[in-house]
């Protein structure tokens, strides 16, 4: 046992006196744990998943602890524990793992994965909620499965897995028009009929009221509990530490809710996991799908990865044979489907010779104009929210930019002049760099210019928007026209009569990797919200891959030919990449630290500006001096290899961390965007 440290007067405790600490720190060299001795006045609050405070370098700063021990391999004197936090232990070995293995995958350190699972303390919750009733428990145990769940293809077979307590693991392909929260509902109801714990991970706040609402009428009271971004510290601690205790078994909620600790989890579900939403934007940048995965692997938890499209990943899963799909069959999505139709399609060229480059075709009009005449509801699809959000030159389609910093110009409105989105600049006085002319036009139309000429066209039609910080949660039932941004549309009762999904170029044209499964996606989950009967009417070319996968109904189709493009190309997720963003002498540093796999592959350095920032440009267009020039590179291995790749970076991330010198440079494996 280690000597007490003379002079303080302390005495170790008496049974496991030393505690392994992880230490509240984003440096990636001090992510591993640190031996401290246990005060004897502190034996009975120091227990593994204690919050604690410890002197580290002189200073003071959290931990957590991780493991109480008889012994410490330090060959020296340990110091002693300062204090507890609290009463309550906030890590449990299962979560503590989780935080570790996510870790250790994404190059990030511990301490970045406890922030995300674990919410600050709040002492008034917690004294709150020191004493709560045991979790509520269902004994209603359904014969067999719900008619929902009968309408597709191994729907029942893993409806009835889960009620048994096993580890099936799906990708579920909903039909159109599905009313996905209630199949949710049923899901958790029969993961509580299996005495086990069930988390549910959806986009944003609006998708988690909608899955509440349906659990709550599905379930006993108190057996669930929200946790989104939108909740004040003090509710969001109160509910976590209902989870954290087992007095509540079901979490709904969005990515971070993944981390939820759970008791005896027994089935993870995922809802439209190709919505970035997902993906984290702070260190270490795990998806929310990628997690779950990983706490099925290691809790044996039953996991559904569910959409009305199919991301690549997901057919990834289904294709190593790890998961199976549920889907209809052809004669339930035909059942399913509103009738849908290209605006490009020869037949519609032929009768409209307009129709292919026509904003809202006569198609689109008819449909748009029949649904309200029975007196139902009309939604318009636009890519972009604003008045006109992207402008160029007249003459030559020269990119319109500020001449200050070099930002996108943007009108937002009518009468208004063209102003940066970066810096906030008007640019009255603003010529073409190429052409010298001052003309501008509109590249791109947003929602507010859409509701615009939409009013204009149906005159008397009451018009909605639904966009940026106005997003509504849903219509009634009535004639009127809504014109919604990807994400922002309103479910209404009985479904929209009619779907009209316009500016498809601007979502197939995108210099991204998941241009075309994105718009898919975005497209599948208005279509969702159409009545059996409705016309859906996209504007696009006909002759792509991608509008046929709609026309057709098939996202699994379109999610596999995606693998097999990607398999060919070696791109994620067939590979794993990772991205390092910073000045260039940081990066190359990095890059000099680290023992790469022998199957790595150095994509080149490329410039990069940050987005949504100014350029680092003065006025006069050159390099300022206090910001050094950004550059991205790209690493690939093979999927095997991603774990060695991803240590190989902590470990050099470590040894810079350690001098203290040079710039950051962010490390992300796995991103979402390329380029």
């Amino acid at each position: 046992m280690p000597a007490p440290k003379p002079g303080t007067g302390k005495q170790p405790a008496a049974v496991l006196p030393v505690a392994r600490v992880c230490v509240d720190s984003p440096l990636p060299h001090l992510d591993r744990p640190f031996d401290y001795q246990v005060p004897a006045e502190l034996d009975d609050v120091i227990v593994p998943g204690s919050r604690v405070r410890v002197r580290f370098a002189g200073r003071l700063i959290d931990g957590w602890v991780v493991q109480r021990l008889p012994g410490s391999d330090h060959p020296g004197r340990l110091a002693f524990l300062e204090r507890g936090v609290g009463d309550e232990p906030v890590l449990t070995p299962d979560t503590a793992r989780l935080f570790r293995t996510v870790a250790d995958r994404w190059a990030g350190t511990f301490a970045d994965v406890v922030r995300l699972g674990v919410p600050p303390r709040h002492a008034r919750a917690e004294a709150a909620t020191a004493a709560e009733a045991s979790p509520t428990t269902s004994d209603d145990r359904p014969s067999e499965p719900p008619a929902g769940w009968q309408r597709y293809r191994s729907g029942a077979a893993f409806w009835t897995a889960v009620q048994a307590g096993r580890s099936a693991r799906s990708v579920w392909n909903a039909l159109p028009g599905e009313d996905w929260p209630s199949r949710i509902a049923e899901l958790v109801q029969a993961g509580l009929a299996s005495g086990r714990g069930v988390i549910v991970i959806v986009p944003d706040a609006r998708d988690a009221a909608r899955v509440s609402k349906a659990i709550t009428a599905a379930t006993p009271p108190g057996s669930h509990v929200s946790l989104t971004a939108e909740l004040g510290p003090e509710t969001r601690y109160r509910r976590w530490l209902s989870v954290r205790r087992g007095s509540v078994p079901v979490v709904v909620g969005n990515r971070a809710a993944v981390y939820a600790p759970v008791r005896d989890l027994g089935l993870i579900v995922v809802w439209d996991d190709g919505d970035d939403l997902h993906a984290e934007p702070r260190s270490p940048y795990a998806h929310a799908r990628d997690v779950a995965v990983l706490r099925s692997a290691q809790s044996g938890a039953a996991l559904v990865v569910g959409g009305f499209a199919e991301s690549a990943e997901s057919a990834l899963l289904v294709q190593s044979g790890w998961a199976h799909r549920i889907s209809g069959d052809r004669a339930q999505v035909r059942a399913a489907a509103p009738r849908i139709t290209a605006a490009g399609d020869d037949f519609e060229v032929e009768r409209d010779p307009a129709a292919r480059s026509a904003r809202l075709p006569a198609v689109a009009f008819r449909a748009a104009r029949q649904a309200l005449d029975r007196g139902r509801p009309v939604l318009v699809q636009v890519p972009r929210r604003g008045y006109v959000p992207s402008l160029a030159c007249a003459s030559d389609r020269t990119p319109a930019r500020c001449p200050h910093c070099a930002g996108p110009l943007a009108a937002p409105r009518a009468d208004a002049a063209p102003t940066c989105r970066w810096c906030g600049r008007p640019a009255t006085n603003w010529k073409c760099p190429v052409c010298g002319r001052s003309k501008m036009r509109a590249v791109v139309i947003g929602s507010d210019r859409t509701a615009e000429e939409i009013g204009r066209a149906f005159p008397g039609a009451i018009t909605r928007t639904s966009a940026g910080d106005h997003v509504l949660d849903a219509i009634p039932d009535e004639p009127a026209v809504v014109v919604a941004t990807p994400g922002a549309e309103p479910p209404v009762e009985g479904g929209y009569g009619a779907v009209l999904l316009l500016d498809g170029w601007a979502l197939l044209s995108r210099v991204d990797l998941r241009a075309a499964e994105e718009t898919l996606r975005r497209w599948c989950n208005a279509v969702g919200l159409a009545a059996p009967d409705a016309a859906v009417v996209v504007g696009a070319d006909a002759s792509l891959h991608t509008v046929q996968a709609l026309v057709r109904w098939d996202p699994a189709g379109h999610a596999q030919r995606e693998l097999a493009d990607r398999t060919e190309l070696n791109f994620p997720p067939v590979s794993r990449l990772a991205s390092l963003t910073g000045a260039s002498p940081d990066v190359a540093e990095l890059l000099s630290l680290c023992h790469l796999p022998p199957t790595a592959e150095e994509l080149g350095s490329v410039p990069v500006t940050p987005p949504g920032a100014p350029s680092a440009r003065n006025e006069r267009g050159s390099a300022r001096a206090d910001q050094a020039p950004q550059v991205r590179t790209l690493l690939r291995v093979p999927r095997p290899d991603g774990v060695a790749l991803a240590e190989a970076l902590h470990a050099a991330a470590a040894v810079r961390s350690a001098r203290t010198s040079g710039g950051p440079v962010r490390v992300i494996l796995d991103p979402l965007e390329l380029f």
